[in-house]
């Protein structure tokens, strides 16, 4: 059962958590405000819960009647969507065919930006005029492309021995901006928290831009393993099979019912897990990536992790570890020369806490469907 942080640090509404381990220095004080915000009804911390600027990463937030842009994040859409190919992992056995295998989807998938010749269509218009004007110079040329950061297309081996692609993005230029622009108009709370009316006009906007941010970035997740898996049967022979494709969303905000209540709720580093909705979870490079199935639990929000949560910043990555000894970490991973040192290591195994101990602690949230390392991994570094 989980721990309800309310009773422990006096949190202003129910705080139901899933703890892999002890909160992080700051994580108190920020649910604390958090929870005394204006029309918050109820959080749901999960296990990989870490400090961010205004809201943390890995906390639902359920309110009445308002909206906390912060609470769903820069990057709206940010998601997880793989599919597997038609090809064993015994392909990828020699360091030969994953080096080919990494060429292939690097030439598949540009970092950042595609020349605008080669960008592929945008699939339809932004609701807003600002975010449209937006999208026609920067989302047209990032659609389909990795951004920095965590962010990766991987192939993974699974506990069944089936190969599978797995793309990590968001909704890339798009998705700040939406933020910044609500945040603009929005009213303000402690803590430099903002918020808007969920039925006003800046709301609705709001709304409508952010559903189309999450629709952008799901589609762009899907392009890149389309254009992976071409590339992929070019080099290897393995085709991808879309009609298996599937992913979640873990930023972004929606209208749900949960105990009885009509609620706004915005999840931030946290995948939905209703009753049989499937999801993908990774740990760190290194680490082992999950599939798995939503149990529906109404004190999560129907919620799990996203991941493994960051256990040292970018900044305590680069400073404690060294690249040797991430590369002795990563030595059955195949990654490009674009990881230099700093990139390395703030993606790390090591600044990651332990996916095992994430996945144990929200057993009672989702069923393990199936287990993936990664052998190939594409990161813009």
């Amino acid at each position: 059962m989980p721990e309800d942080l309310a009773n422990r640090l006096g949190l202003a509404c129910p705080s139901p958590a899933w703890l892999a381990e002890p909160l992080p220095d700051g994580v108190p004080e920020a649910l604390a405000r958090l929870a005394r915000a204006p029309g918050v009804a109820r959080l749901a911390i999960m296990p990989d819960v870490h400090l961010a600027e205004a809201v943390c990463v890995g906390v639902v937030v359920a309110t009445r009647g308002v909206l906390y842009p912060q609470a769903v994040g820069a990057d709206i859409g940010c998601g997880i969507t793989a599919a597997p190919l038609d090809a064993e992992a015994d392909l990828l056995r020699g360091s030969d065919a994953r080096e080919a295998a990494l060429r292939a989807m690097q030439d598949a998938i540009p970092v950042i930006r595609w020349g605008r010749r080669d960008a592929p269509s945008l699939p339809g218009g932004p609701p807003s005029a600002a975010l449209s004007r937006l999208a026609q110079r920067d989302g047209v040329t990032q659609f389909a492309t990795l951004g920095r950061g965590n962010h990766f297309a991987e192939v993974q081996a699974a506990s069944d021995g089936r190969l599978w692609l797995t793309v990590h993005s968001g909704s890339r230029a798009m998705g700040p901006e939406v933020m910044r622009r609500a945040c603009a108009t929005a009213q303000r709370a402690a803590g430099g928290l903002r918020w808007l009316d969920a039925a006003s006009e800046a709301g609705q906007e709001y709304l409508a831009d952010a559903a189309w941010c999450v629709q952008y970035a799901r589609m762009s997740r899907e392009r890149m393993i389309e254009h992976a898996g071409e590339a992929l049967r070019r080099a290897l022979g393995a085709r991808v099979l879309m009609d298996e494709v599937f992913g979640t969303t873990h930023n972004g905000v929606a209208s749900e019912t949960h105990m009885g209540e009509r609620l706004m709720v915005h999840r931030k580093g946290a995948s939905p897990a209703a009753v049989g909705e499937r999801s993908i979870i990774p740990g760190s490079m290194g680490g082992m990536t999950f599939h798995v199935v939503g149990r529906g639990v109404e004190m999560s929000l129907t919620s799990s992790s996203h991941g493994a949560g960051r256990r040292l910043s970018r900044g305590e990555a680069r400073r404690y570890l060294t690249p040797e000894a991430v590369r002795r970490q990563l030595r059955e991973v195949c990654y490009g020369p674009r990881l230099a040192k700093g990139a390395l290591c703030e993606e790390a195994p090591d600044a990651y806490r332990d996916i095992t101990k994430v996945m144990r602690a929200q057993g009672e949230l989702v069923s393990i469907m199936q287990r993936l390392r990664t052998v190939v991994c594409h990161k813009g570094g």
